[in-house]
């Protein structure tokens, strides 16, 4: 095996700035292409096909959204057992979080072709819309087990420190999709279907490439395909730390449930807005995300090499990365609106309700950036039952109530639009409150 490189040693800045070079701009590839799904959708085939493709992101982050929260537990358990340099405890980590990938995959694919559409119902999609939304769902989730399956490799080398090798095999993703969207729905006139199929390809094939790597590699991850199982006590180890990451991610992703629910009562062209501007949210959000994962790393690491005091500097710096970021980005999409909003429609309606909506997002991304950030360290530290409650608290509970007072006694696109920034400052002033309060201090923290 190779000698393991951790982040446990060197310039602080420089190592959670390097490692997050790379999620970003895998992220953003991500983003990429599935924003050039909208792109092509709402310019080929219909801002009715767009807003389907747009109202149906809610239902796929719910389900979806529990995976990818889940695999934080498998992650965290890595990246401990990696600073530690426990490389029998990485081998048992990565074969056990295989096992739960391949299980979760088969299971999301079964349940979200089947409840997709109880919940479009639920939802209240308008009747022009309501099948497209069908169709692009249960063809999405078809192909669902290759993204869970991608994004917890994914999870897998990120833990360890290598985000670079993620990076690329998003590369070859994104620019997979896009000629497939091309070919698909341009050339075939396939509509959405033709954008549901393009994306699961891709996902496939970013799936082959990187299970191959694995599989091949000869670090202390290496992948055998006979040693998939899960090992000892990991099961309830991962479960244990992921669980509370996957509960908040399909909580918040129910109230987004119920804020598109509020955006589909006022009709398809604000839908169609809506799902302009959340594409392109994507790329602000996304990169922010990063930064946490790479500070859960970070985290991690450092607490299985018992670095207390590193771990600390480390928050205060990706903290710093993040409210920076948000800043500039936030500001050059005010700058831009009509142009951004533009690629996706020539309707001008549509584009109005777009540029409307980014008004209440844009000015204050930095607290979300804050909020994202602090929690990442929480969650690499083991504690991720506490960030779960402040973040169950802020982004859910009070933005449930903020909807149903807004829907009730003020209905209006704008009420419902500043339950995003009041629940971010919420979040993000509890989860400083317990970072300055809480007993999360690392050297409390079980180490692995």
């Amino acid at each position: 095996m190779k000698k393991m490189k951790t982040m446990t040693e060197g310039v602080i800045w420089k190592e959670i700035l390097f490692f997050a070079i790379p999620l970003i701009l895998g992220n953003l590839f991500q983003q990429l292409y599935n924003t050039v799904d909208s792109i092509i959708v709402g310019n080929y085939v219909g801002s009715n096909a767009l807003a389907a493709v747009g109202s149906s992101g809610a239902i796929i982050n719910l389900l979806i959204g529990f995976c990818i929260g889940a695999s934080t537990g498998a992650g965290v358990v890595i990246s401990q057992f990696y600073g530690a340099k426990n490389t029998e405890g990485v081998r048992k980590a990565v074969h056990t979080t295989m096992a739960i990938a391949l299980v979760a995959g088969v299971l999301l694919t079964v349940i979200g072709i089947t409840v997709t559409p109880s919940m479009l119902r639920l939802m209240g999609t308008p009747d022009k819309v309501f099948e497209q939304s069908v169709i692009y769902l249960q063809v999405y989730f078809g192909g669902s087990l290759f993204s869970v399956v991608y994004n917890m490799s994914a999870g897998i080398l990120n833990a360890v420190g290598n985000s670079r090798r993620s990076l690329v095999y998003l590369m070859i993703a994104a620019i997979s999709n896009i000629f497939l969207d091309l070919i698909m729905v341009v050339g075939l006139k396939l509509g959405i279907v033709g954008a549901a199929l393009a994306t699961d390809i891709s996902q496939l094939i970013s799936c082959i490439f990187i299970w191959g790597f694995l599989i091949r590699s000869e670090d202390v991850y290496k992948l055998k395909i006979k040693e998939i199982r899960c090992y000892d006590h990991l099961l309830s180890k991962i479960i244990r730390i992921g669980i509370p990451t996957g509960i908040q991610n399909i909580v918040i992703s129910l109230s987004n449930l119920i804020v598109q629910a509020s955006v589909n009562s006022f009709g398809a062209t604000v839908m169609a807005g809506f799902a302009a501007y959340i594409k392109i949210d994507g790329f602000n959000i996304l990169p922010v995300l990063s930064i946490s994962m790479a500070a859960t790393t970070f985290a991690g690491q450092n607490i299985g090499a018992g670095k207390a005091d590193r771990v600390r500097k480390g928050m205060y710096i990706s903290t710093a990365m993040g409210a920076g970021y948000s800043v500039i980005t936030g500001i050059a999409l005010l700058i831009f609106a009509p142009q951004v909003i533009g690629v996706f429609t020539t309707n001008h309606k549509v584009v109005e309700y777009g540029v409307y909506i980014m008004k209440y997002f844009c000015p204050f991304y930095w607290m979300l950036g804050i909020l994202h950030v602090l929690g990442g360290t929480i969650r690499g530290t083991g504690k991720t039952m506490q960030a779960m409650i402040v973040f169950l608290v802020s982004l859910c509970g009070f933005r449930v109530m903020w909807i149903a007072g807004t829907m009730a006694w003020a209905k209006s696109l704008g009420h419902v639009m500043m339950c995003y920034p009041t629940s971010w400052l919420l979040g993000m002033l509890l989860m400083i409150l317990y970072v300055w309060k809480g007993n999360w201090m690392v050297l409390r923290t079980e180490k692995i």
